[in-house]
């Protein structure tokens, strides 16, 4: 990048139950940017799925303001970034604003539609950089189950778990819940398939408590998955770039709750030790494992690797790759980094330049075949 100003478009919101998470990481982000290397251009997407731009939207998401067309002017015009545009007069098209006025878009939109390839796919069609893993990565990290499979099948160590669905749920609740007590032992963690920040989640300490968690989770997601307790230290590391990504220093999770819940996240006091305080051949082989999870996984950009330490082996198991990390005031990724030695802002201006690289990279595939044998480019 040169020596001028990023302009960044920052998108957050979104219509999963992770809302105010992506607006408590927007606030922190545009808060810690240094504003003579950066300028953020604010769009917010609300609970009913609307894009709005202009001056206040975060503060109105965050007030919760009904954004029902009102009488006289909107002051914060409604955005369709992917709505066809008359013919350009070149073939590098046009974008809305202010789309068109970014070097980048930089997704803070956490859990469904956001960090589940919707919204990446979104980028693609408007030829948009953006930051972050792409659709494929996205989708894989997103669903727990699929990234389960993935790693598994990349020989990546992973805990006891099983997949059901809001219809085998439905439909059989009781021999549901004899499948899963004939595969896993108690306590077990029931969560929804496709989401993030510990939501709809629930640790399950006998049978009476769990039809009741396989709802909830139900509730959330049409497919569920159920995870054996292990007694573990929950251990995450930071994984930062494209096809030769690098992982931070780990931290360790010390939970105020019996389990780094939503509460626990973002509400009460857990405390985090960066470093973590394990040996130099666990933080290795933490950091190892990240990598490795980010590659099986297609991911770019950025991630989140959360890792467990089972107590009684020793061994490590991959937990969840979070494509999207959160970016609020007490959240690991940019700590974990400040702490490896990227400050805040290198850390933003590098998400950027990875965006960038990735981009020039798509834009070399061929996306069309001539009959004749003659292979059509991707734009230049």
């Amino acid at each position: 990048m040169d020596k001028r100003k990023i302009s960044i478009a920052l998108v957050f919101g979104g219509r999963s139950g992770e809302h105010e998470v992506s607006l408590t990481s927007a606030r922190s982000f545009i808060e810690a940017l240094d504003p003579d290397r950066f300028t953020v251009i604010p769009i917010g997407i609300t609970k009913r799925g609307r894009w709005l731009a202009g001056p206040g939207i975060l503060e109105k998401l965050e007030s919760r303001v009904d954004f029902l067309p009102r009488h006289g002017k909107n002051p914060n015009p409604e955005l369709t970034p992917a709505t066809p545009l008359p013919e350009p007069a070149d073939e590098t098209g046009a974008l809305p604003a202010p789309f068109a006025e970014a070097d980048v878009v930089f997704p803070l939109v956490h859990g469904t539609y956001g960090e589940d390839g919707c919204l990446q796919g979104l980028f693609e069609l408007a030829d948009l950089p953006y930051v972050g893993a792409g659709v494929l990565g996205s989708a894989l990290a997103m669903d727990k189950l699929a990234a389960k499979a993935v790693l598994v099948a990349a020989g990546l160590p992973v805990g006891p778990h099983l997949g059901l669905t809001r219809a085998e749920l439905e439909a059989d609740p009781a021999g549901v819940a004899r499948k899963i007590e004939a595969a896993l032992s108690y306590p077990l963690f029931i969560k929804p398939a496709n989401l993030g920040s510990s939501v709809g989640i629930t640790k399950v300490h006998g049978p009476s408590e769990l039809t009741k968690s396989l709802e909830l989770a139900a509730a959330y997601d049409r497919r569920v998955i159920v995870e054996a307790g292990l007694d573990a230290r929950e251990i995450e590391c930071a994984v930062l770039g494209n096809d030769s990504p690098e992982a931070s220093l780990p931290g360790e999770i010390l939970p105020a709750r019996e389990f780094y819940d939503y509460d626990a996240k973002y509400v009460e006091d857990s405390e985090l030790l960066i470093p973590a305080p394990i040996s130099p051949d666990q933080t290795a082989e933490a950091r190892r494992l990240a990598v490795a999870a980010f590659k099986a996984l297609d991911v770019s950009g950025m991630a989140r690797v959360d890792l467990f330490l089972e107590r009684a082996t020793g061994r490590f198991y991959i937990n969840e790759v979070n494509t999207i990390p959160g970016f609020t005031p007490i959240s690991m990724y940019p700590k974990l980094w400040v702490a490896s030695g990227l400050g805040y802002n290198d850390l933003v201006a590098r998400l950027v330049e990875l965006a960038l690289e990735r981009h020039h990279d798509r834009r070399r595939t061929r996306r069309s075949y001539d009959s004749q044998g003659t292979q059509g480019k991707g734009k230049p």
